[in-house]
């Protein structure tokens, strides 16, 4: 009756990398599902609040709804991906519950949400400083190159987005929303996978709509977009504007072809960002949402180029600090750059000589951010 029984390992999976809960656990750890313990509604299911082990760890559990993981083999498929992966920026699976055609996932807690409600949700709290922003960045890159390159097979994620970038007590990022993740063909060099596109998935790769096929590639151009919001402080979608404004990564692109997107940045940011990590970040952000997966780079080198950009930001806020030891310098405005494409790396191993708008985006490369 206290919804208490011993753990149970899977037989199915390695020992020690999952644990299959009761339904009575489960029960236990929501209150038999109460709404006072409903953390948000999605289009595969909702997400819970609860507690395990006597009280003593905080988890999300999410339960799948008649859209979700629908089948028992493509469900126990899933948790056997699942708890495979390992890394300290993806939310950490914990095990899983099939009874009574209940499907739910077991995740740790992770205590300061999404990243969008720190960009331009609600701010009760400061907004987020330039480094910090590029430091959770670079973690979910990090995570990301890692599904891409650094599991036993390459897991393409399909669901990048700040909503599923969690932060911890820390503000370390975690991806989370693994189980839309799949796995690619087997000897894919490109990492490709044919799959019906779910109309939930937001941050859609224009390609997709053409090929029906989703790559790493796909991941990437969902990561740029990202990338932009950070940058602006803005959703990748806001109908409340008009025209070409409507869309972040158009008008972020239009912005960059005219020189003029200094002027579109968070506000916050003003004169806080060193000239060359912006430079650099803008760069990185545009190749990833290239109209083609050839002209995007693989993770590792979006990883790389971050890391590399905050390591500048550093250096600058030293050279500053040494001279202001008060920490309250600023960076001057920067002035209209053009940004021509011979001038970005090219990641497709082309000579590219044209103007950049050749990888801009138009208004429907994105859809609406909303389940």
């Amino acid at each position: 009756g206290n919804g208490r029984s011993p753990r149970k390992q899977c037989s199915a999976f390695p020992e020690g990398l999952c644990r299959q809960f009761s339904l009575e656990e489960i029960k236990a750890a929501i209150n038999s599902f109460r709404e006072d313990f409903l953390l948000g509604r999605g289009g595969f299911g909702d997400l819970y609040k609860g507690i395990i082990d006597d009280g003593t760890m905080a988890v999300t559990i999410e339960r799948f709804g008649p859209f979700g993981l629908r089948g028992g083999r493509e469900f126990r498929t899933e948790v056997q991906l699942l708890c495979q992966l390992r890394h300290p920026n993806l939310v950490s699976f914990i095990g899983f519950c099939d009874e009574e055609d209940e499907k739910l996932l077991v995740y740790e807690y992770i205590s300061n949400g999404s990243l969008d409600k720190h960009l331009y949700g609600n701010r009760s709290n400061d907004p987020l400083s330039w480094k910090r922003r590029l430091t959770i960045c670079s973690g979910a890159a990090r995570g990301l190159h890692y599904l891409h390159s650094g599991a036993k097979h390459s897991i393409i994620h399909r669901n990048i987005r700040s909503r599923n970038i969690l932060l911890d007590d820390e503000w370390n990022p975690k991806l989370s929303d693994l189980s839309l993740s799949k796995m690619s063909q087997a000897g894919s060099p490109t990492g490709s996978l044919n799959i019906k596109i779910p109309v939930t998935v937001v941050h859609m790769d224009p390609e997709c709509y053409i090929t029906g096929r989703i790559t790493r590639k796909t991941d990437v151009y969902a990561f740029g977009i990202v990338l932009f919001e950070v940058l602006c402080g803005r959703k990748a979608i806001d109908l409340t504007l008009e025209g070409i404004k409507k869309s972040l990564t158009s008008w972020d692109s239009k912005c960059i072809e005219n020189g003029t997107v200094y002027d579109i940045i968070d506000p916050y940011l003003k004169k806080k960002i060193a000239p060359q990590c912006f430079e650099k970040f803008v760069e990185i952000a545009y190749c990833c949402v290239c109209q083609t997966g050839k002209g995007r780079p693989e993770m590792g080198e979006v990883e790389m180029a971050l890391e590399a950009a905050l390591e500048l930001q550093k250096i600058a806020d030293s050279e500053k600090e040494s001279v202001d030891h008060q920490g309250e310098y600023e960076y001057e405005e920067l002035l209209p750059c053009l940004f021509v494409r011979k001038d970005i790396p090219d990641y497709g191993g082309n000579v590219v000589e044209q103007e950049i708008d050749s990888c801009s985006d138009d208004e429907d490369s994105t859809i609406s951010d909303s389940f």
